[in-house]
């Protein structure tokens, strides 16, 4: 199919900004992001991945599109870029700020420890024993009678 070369750019320059492209399987509309064909953007993400350069994913009609590394090379020499310049997708996503734990940064936080009458200390009774009334003994099997299928055979 002929693409215009100033379409098939924009094509091109929106898969490099982002690192990847969704295109419906409506070949009759305009692209959702793009104001081009959409039958042009699918054409020419075909082209590119029959060399290659994008890996194609389809689920519930519509075509998703992953930039591969030498799609990324190819595209940066057909747009004239420069090597510092990465798609969205090969970016590092910035860390964020955690929240000081103490007074000198605001708002105080104990740690979980800290809590009243110290850590779990609610569940124990009478001085921290863990044995309660009514509990079965320390040798104790439970065994399962029943019907159906885990049911011994006699």
């Amino acid at each position: 199919m002929i693409i215009s070369k100033e379409n098939r750019r924009t094509i091109y320059s929106s898969l490099f900004k982002e690192g990847v492209m969704v295109a419906p399987k409506n070949y009759e509309v305009k692209h959702p992001e793009l104001d081009l064909p959409n039958l042009e953007v699918v054409k020419a993400m075909q082209s590119l991945t029959s060399k290659g350069y994008v890996h194609t994913q389809f689920s519930w009609q519509w075509y998703f599109y992953t930039l591969t590394d030498e799609g990324l090379e190819y595209l940066r020499e057909f747009l004239h870029l420069p090597a510092e310049i990465v798609p969205a997708t090969h970016k590092r996503p910035a860390r964020p700020a955690r929240a000081p734990i103490g007074r000198e940064g605001g708002a105080y936080r104990a740690p979980r420890g800290d809590r009243e009458g110290g850590d779990r200390e609610y569940r124990r009774r009478d001085g921290g024993d863990d044995k309660k009334e009514g509990a079965a003994p320390s040798g104790y099997r439970p065994r399962y009678t029943g019907v159906g299928r885990g049911a011994p055979r006699e």
